[in-house]
């Protein structure tokens, strides 16, 4: 079957929020493909190209797309089939007052460093790699926005919370499947701000920033047995909670939190019991410490738990 491509150039946003206007409805159970452009828009193309500021529009994300008959109180399920790069370069940068070492007087604030897709040096089985300063990094894709319509405030696709939106999480990638809260009718899917590689925590407040091409099936969950507050991970290995919020401490509080929930109804725990199991199977993880609100996950092995959806 011949899948529908939604790209940029149909349309793409800059913020989520409670009335976005679908550019495109899948049925649901339908798979995609989605273009999306580098986060910046294709301005950086390089060393030179410097970033003097984060731009007021930042994360062009594409869509939204509107899955049928998907209702508040609904999860919508995202199975990331692939992720794969769509032009010869990404860039990494510094700008000015952004990222965790921002006030660091020995780092240039701007830097930009272009890093050229090529193929790796065959330690890696030959697969494909970006070039930075002459050492060959494996590609990872990420997509690092992505998210769906909120229950009410708008957000700028820059900051994360409760919808998803800039989560930059490494493994939201190919073989993921990424469940989200319904706030709206629709659900109204949007992704962008995709990464060649990226580190967990994006220290400098970038990955290697590219366009990329994603195929992803979506569905719709109702009724779901655990209520999703927040975005979930499925990598096969694992089982993530995903929380976003002004500090690192209240977001790994958020992820455990939800979490707990998540190993009560598997196991039958009541939540004291789910406390203590999760400090033996979980592990708690960073996935971005430079925008707005940080990221963190809880991550626990599916040997241990099975999702109620």
């Amino acid at each position: 079957m011949t899948r529908e491509t939604i790209t940029h150039r149909d349309g793409h946003v800059y913020e989520f929020g409670p009335e976005m206007e679908p550019v495109y409805e899948a049925a649901d159970g339908e798979s995609l493909t989605i273009e999306t452009v580098d986060s910046l828009n294709g301005e950086i193309q390089e060393n030179d190209d410097l970033l003097d500021a984060i731009p007021d529009e930042v994360n062009a994300a594409t869509g939204p797309i509107a899955v049928a008959g998907a209702s508040p109180g609904d999860v919508l399920a995202v199975e990331i089939e692939a992720v794969r790069v769509a032009e010869d370069r990404g860039r990494v940068l510094t700008a000015p007052g952004f990222g965790l070492l921002q006030d660091d007087p020995e780092i240039d604030h701007p830097a930009t460093r272009i890093t050229e897709v090529r193929e790796g040096d065959g330690s890696d089985g030959g697969a494909t790699a970006i070039d930075f300063e002459g050492i060959d990094v494996p590609i990872e894709p990420v997509i690092g926005t992505i998210g769906v319509a909120t229950g009410g405030e708008t957000i700028s696709t820059l900051t994360p919370d409760d919808h998803g939106g800039n989560l930059d999480t490494t493994d939201v990638t190919g073989g993921t499947t990424v469940y989200f809260p319904v706030f709206q009718e629709g659900a109204m899917l949007a992704l962008g701000d995709a990464k060649a590689a990226m580190a967990d925590g994006e220290m400098c407040g970038t990955g290697a920033e590219i366009a990329v091409e994603v195929d992803a099936t979506l569905s719709v969950i109702e009724d779901p047995d655990v209520a999703l507050d927040r975005p979930l991970l499925d990598t096969g290995d694992a089982v993530k909670t995903v929380a976003s919020a002004p500090t690192l401490e209240e977001a790994v509080e958020l992820a455990n939190g939800d979490m707990l929930a998540l190993l009560a109804h598997h196991h039958g725990f009541a939540r004291t019991e789910a406390y203590l199991f999760a400090s033996l199977v979980g592990g708690l993880e960073i996935s971005q410490v430079v925008d707005p609100q940080v990221t963190a996950r809880n991550a626990v092995p599916s040997e241990y738990l099975s999702l109620p959806f």
